[in-house]
């Protein structure tokens, strides 16, 4: 894939788990699959939108109150990219 590794993990299936409010993230190899749980509260904090890392250094806005946030939905991006869509906007 065009921008990838060649030894870059490509997840073989993603999953919305609303109920602990984790992006579970899974992926398949010849020695098993390995899965890896990501919070919705850390996505958002770590986002990297203009909200959170400002338009240049040193602008960058700490982000509080982002517990209870929620992932309404996950929206592909080209080949290998997702856009999570939170509940705050």
């Amino acid at each position: 894939m065009p921008g990838l590794e060649p030894d870059t993990p490509i997840p073989t299936e993603l999953t919305l788990d609303r109920k602990r409010h984790v992006l579970v993230l899974a992926y398949g190899h010849a020695g098993g699959e390995q899965r890896h749980e990501l919070s919705f509260e850390f996505l958002r904090v770590h986002s990297p939108s203009a909200e959170v890392r400002g338009h240049g250094p040193g602008q960058e806005t700490l982000q509080v109150g982002k517990k209870d946030v929620t992932i309404d939905e996950v929206e592909p991006i080209g080949h290998y990219a997702i856009r999570p869509r939170f509940s705050d906007g």
